[in-house]
């Protein structure tokens, strides 16, 4: 497989011992395959009906896909300010440019304390309401 933004060949590498992808040993971007972006943002947050829509505002882009050659899909991942690009057509996988893997990791850190946050906020509301009800019912 070729990178999409330099056409060098990708060689596998492991992915921090984790698994293996493919990287651009010129523009240090890597491919994931469909799988292995939920692995990478399973590292700090694995809820998976938790995480929010993946694709956002995707947009043609003329990139190849390293698998069947179409054009890879910019689009806005979960919402964030990061635009990742993806082979939408037949679901082979990601491409992440240099760093947005550490961009992806950040973003579910940021989502897993804002879940936390919420369900904490939601459990002391739920407390509150039902000292409310208790003291409501006594009268």
């Amino acid at each position: 497989m070729n990178c999409p933004k330099c056409n060098a060949e990708l060689v596998q590498k492991s992915y921090k011992g984790m698994f293996d992808v493919e990287v651009c040993p010129q523009c240090q971007g890597m491919w994931l395959d469909l799988h292995e972006l939920d692995k990478l943002e399973d590292v700090v947050f694995n809820i998976d009906e938790r995480k929010g829509s993946l694709i956002h505002y995707q947009t043609k882009t003329t990139f190849p896909c390293p698998h069947c050659g179409k054009p890879l899909d910019e689009f806005q991942y979960r919402l964030y300010d990061l635009k990742l690009d993806a082979c939408t057509e037949h679901n082979h996988g990601f491409w992440l440019d240099a760093g947005e893997d550490e961009r992806v990791i950040e973003a579910m850190k940021h989502r897993a304390h804002d879940i936390k946050r919420k369900i904490n906020a939601e459990s002391e509301w739920k407390k509150i309401l039902k000292n409310m009800h208790s003291f409501l019912d006594k009268k």
